[in-house]
């Protein structure tokens, strides 16, 4: 008998067989299931936040650095960063005027604050002093209106660019161009709106207002948060650029020789790093979680193909009577195994795209399962369910006719 033949009897008997027993192949699919389901929502939930971070982190530009007293990513003794001496004014003009590798320079500082407007008010909003230049270092893309520009800056004009949260809250029927919002009791007037740009690890980035650097200091007189933003002329000349401000800010900081920088130069590819220990973390977990599921699944199938074994030993006594090879048994085992461990995975990714959808649905969370994981995870299932049928396969094949055909 030939393999092909092999094949094609041992799929005919190994689905009549699962057919007769629909309540044991439930059963015993859901154990593969469970953990497919499991693996699958963690891992969509994970793929799909690091679509929405790949896009935000993109959204900073690759050749973005901003200069501050303390880094974006904590890696030592708190209080060393906080004994630093902030960055000052003056500090940013030498940079734009001595750094030739960078194109864009605006200082930036922040506080939070309350903002009012027609009776509507949101808490905790980020109030940003910052130069039109700044626009161009973060990429921030105006929706309406315009943003800062020189003459608000120089003048102290009390003007406001509204983040798309912002707007949502306070003007949610009318347009918020020419408004006026109150901060902290300060009446400014609204020239332009931005577009979403949504969350950056726990940051809001839509939950901001965007105002004079001159103005911000005027009325709320707080530099010790300054840090400074800018934007490499080309992406090839980040690491010539980050050598050249190390060397201009040490010289106007007046740092000693042999010291360490009293500043930090941060770059998007910090929060990429910290972000890929996190979610590699929270992989291990998935796949941990998973693998469990599924080993306690595979030893289900096991379990249940020994029984099978046993149940149907005068069967298989009778076919090797008839000149059956010990091929066609083990083959029909293994393709029993398999077809109910893919079952199982088969329903157990139907489930986990719904969970990862109905947690996109219900929360920040987004997911978006690659169509290679749906795949994998059905493929891995069968492979699951071929393993744990080999010792039930062989135990099946190794049976002797004439006892089997004994058997009651």
């Amino acid at each position: 008998m030939s393999l092909r033949v092999d094949v094609y009897e041992g799929a005919r008997i190994a689905l009549f067989s699962l057919a007769a027993n629909r309540l044991r192949t439930g059963l015993t699919t859901l154990g593969i299931g469970i953990g497919v389901a499991t693996l699958l929502a963690i891992v969509g939930i994970i793929q799909g936040l690091n679509g929405s971070f790949e896009r935000q982190l993109a959204s900073l530009g690759p050749h973005t650095v901003v200069a501050s007293r303390f880094p974006w990513v904590m890696t030592g003794d708190w209080w060393m960063y906080r004994k630093r001496k902030p960055l000052t004014v003056q500090q940013v003009e030498q940079v734009r005027l001595q750094a030739t590798f960078i194109s864009h320079t605006s200082p930036h500082v922040q506080r939070q604050a309350d903002v009012a407007a027609d009776g509507e008010q949101v808490s905790k909003v980020e109030i940003a002093g910052v130069t039109q230049d700044y626009q161009e270092t973060t990429a921030l893309e105006v929706k309406t209106g315009r943003f800062l520009t020189p003459e608000d800056d120089a003048s102290g004009q009390a003007v406001a660019v509204l983040g798309s949260e912002v707007v949502a809250a306070l003007f949610p029927k009318v347009p918020a161009l020419g408004r006026q919002v109150r901060i902290e009791g300060r009446a400014f007037r609204v020239v332009g709106t931005l577009s979403p740009k949504g969350r950056m690890l726990d940051t809001n980035q839509d939950l901001r207002v965007f105002v004079p650097f001159r103005t911000f200091v005027d009325r709320f007189g707080q530099e010790k948060s300054l840090s400074i933003s800018m934007k490499v002329d080309r992406p090839e000349h980040v690491q010539q650029a980050e050598q050249q401000l190390v060397s201009i800010l040490r010289r106007v900081r007046g740092t000693p020789p042999g010291q360490p920088d009293d500043f930090t130069l941060n770059r998007p590819e910090m929060l990429a790093n910290t972000y890929a220990q996190l979610t590699g973390a929270l992989y291990g977990v998935a796949v941990g979680v998973g693998l469990i599921c599924l080993l306690v699944g595979g030893i289900g199938i096991m379990n249940i193909m020994l029984v099978s074994v046993r149940e149907r030993t005068r069967e298989i006594g009778v076919r090797r009577a008839l000149g059956a090879h010990r091929r066609t048994i083990i083959l029909q085992f293994l393709m029993e195994a398999s077809a109910v461990s893919a079952l199982g995975g088969t329903l157990g990714t139907a489930v986990g795209l719904a969970a990862a959808q109905l947690v996109s649905l219900f929360s920040p969370l987004a997911a978006a399962v690659q169509p290679l994981t749906v795949v994998s995870s059905i493929l891995f299932s069968a492979v699951v369910g071929l393993l744990f049928g080999i010792w039930p396969a062989a135990r099946a094949a190794n049976l002797d006719p004439v006892e089997a055909l004994r058997y009651e």
